[in-house]
């Protein structure tokens, strides 16, 4: 077991804690664990880099905590009426429409290698933003109520893109039974 995948799986053990702190209404421990999670993911990435220490198990642990971490966030924040409803289920379908894609592949015998395109990493880094900013203006008591007027609209859009690019990729595929290069 490398160094970097076991920070990884640590930060897999965080997603729940940090959901217990909201659900306790600790905002500033579930902000500080939240952001925890964030500097360990840059961690793994950087000791995996620089020290030649990626693992297959790695690429697959790293997108998976990851996402478990925003999915929980957004579905807690929903929960809770800090996050829009209509927000959190669509940050959820989009990624549910992919995991399932990829499983329906498999079981199609026509395997879907995945990488994340742009509108990917800009979707994920706009989902992290947000739900940093809210968690920072629950738990410092900041007053940034701008930051959901302005950053919902920007993550539904790039959130759509994304899913829509994803499955326009999957359709090729499946219709070709080829790999696409992306």
């Amino acid at each position: 077991m490398s160094v970097p995948n076991i920070i990884t799986i640590a930060r897999i053990l965080l997603v729940p804690l940090t959901v217990w702190l909201l659900v306790s209404e600790e905002f500033l421990l579930g902000f500080l664990a939240f952001l925890v999670a964030g500097i360990s993911d840059g961690v793994d990435g950087y000791i995996a880099r620089r020290y030649n220490l990626k693992t297959d198990l790695g690429a697959y642990l790293d997108p998976l905590a990851d996402k478990a971490l925003l999915v929980s966030i957004y579905v807690t924040l929903g929960f809770q009426g800090d996050l829009p409803a209509w927000l959190v289920i669509l940050v959820v379908s989009r990624d549910v429409l992919i995991v399932g894609a990829v499983i329906l592949s498999l079981l199609m015998g026509k395997p879907l290698r995945m990488r994340p395109l742009f509108v990917s990493k800009a979707n994920t880094a706009f989902q992290i933003a947000l739900a940093g900013a809210v968690l920072a203006n629950l738990g410092l008591g900041l007053d940034w109520d701008f930051v959901l007027l302005i950053g919902s609209p920007i993550v539904a859009g790039l959130t759509l893109a994304s899913g829509a690019l994803y499955m326009r990729e999957w359709l090729r595929h499946m219709a070709n039974g080829l790999e696409e290069d992306r």
